[in-house]
């Protein structure tokens, strides 16, 4: 671990200051803690004890080279891999053997690279399909009679109202990663009050793990899938994410995460893991500026979230 990864109560104060300074009001109630999490494929380490913490209300990037080990990191939290050794606890309890529908309804989710959408549907069916749960054949008929106004208030959200009944196979391929954002929040039982959930039952905390939600898109569409994911963080949502993009990343992240070879090599701000030798050396470049991709005004945009 390098000197600009943050430990214990340096952590805290860290995450403090710098939230205060930006005039964020944020929870630091630990929501998710990472201790030792291993998984091994034959001999080769795809993640070898990895540490980490995430605080509810956090907007957080695990970025890394190809094979770091992001998307089995992603996989062990989901519950689609089970890790060869560690501990994931969510809110201080234990995921370990938790299918990831069961991880569903305590309020975690998980996204994909590549969007996984049911394409012969509408939008709003997508949406209303994941809001029922498994739904028969036999009910397809009555997809449209279920929860309408919420699924509609998601499809604005993910910026698809006009496009609400518009078969997902029709739709170009930025539209439907807002989508599959749009159908996982669908499937949290306690977000988002501007979606339609009951306010009161904002008090239990959410988690997204988005695998490279900006993956495959124009910088437009990043862009915009982005300021979807800072939305969905600023009303109460925690998100951990991977990416690719580092404009996705150091113009919308609260802290970053940095896995090699499936150790965690730095964990803190962003502007300082930026300047982190060893992440310079090993991934971003030695003339890597993180401000370099953004608009004039995303810098700005970004400090007022945090």
């Amino acid at each position: 671990m390098d000197r600009f990864v943050p430990r214990d109560d340096d952590a805290n104060v860290i995450a403090s200051e710098a939230r205060q300074s930006k005039g964020l009001r944020m929870s630091l109630q630990t929501v998710l803690q990472v201790r030792g999490l291993a998984k091994f494929f034959g001999g080769v380490r795809a993640l070898d004890g990895v540490d980490f913490d995430v605080s509810a209300g956090q907007c957080v990037a695990l970025i890394g080279p190809n094979g770091a080990g992001k998307s089995t990191c992603f996989a062990c939290l989901a519950g689609q891999q089970v890790p060869t050794a560690g501990e994931v606890l969510w809110q201080g309890q234990s995921l370990l053997g938790k299918p990831p529908a069961e991880r569903q309804r305590l309020g975690v989710a998980r996204t994909f690279q590549v969007a996984q959408t049911f394409e012969a549907l509408t939008v709003l069916q997508n949406i209303q399909l994941v809001l029922r749960g498994a739904v028969p054949l036999a009910w397809w008929d009555r997809l449209d009679s279920r929860q309408p106004e919420r699924a509609m208030r998601l499809a604005d959200q993910a910026g698809l109202q006009a496009q609400a009944h518009v078969t997902v196979a029709d739709l170009p391929y930025g539209a439907k990663k807002r989508l599959e954002l749009a159908m996982a929040l669908a499937g949290l039982p306690n977000a988002v009050t501007a979606a339609g959930a009951d306010p009161s039952a904002q008090s239990a905390p959410s988690l997204l793990l988005l695998d490279e939600p900006a993956a495959g898109l124009a910088l437009a569409e990043r862009a915009e899938m982005m300021a979807l994911v800072r939305q969905v963080a600023s009303q109460g949502v925690t998100v951990l994410y991977t990416e690719h993009n580092m404009d996705a990343v150091f113009g919308v992240a609260d802290r970053v995460l940095v896995l090699m070879q499936g150790r965690l090599v730095a964990d803190g701000l962003p502007d300082l893991v930026a300047q982190d030798p060893q992440v310079r050396e090993r991934y971003l470049g030695m003339d890597f500026d993180p401000n370099a991709n953004l608009k004039p005004d995303a810098k700005g945009q970004r400090d007022a979230h945090r």
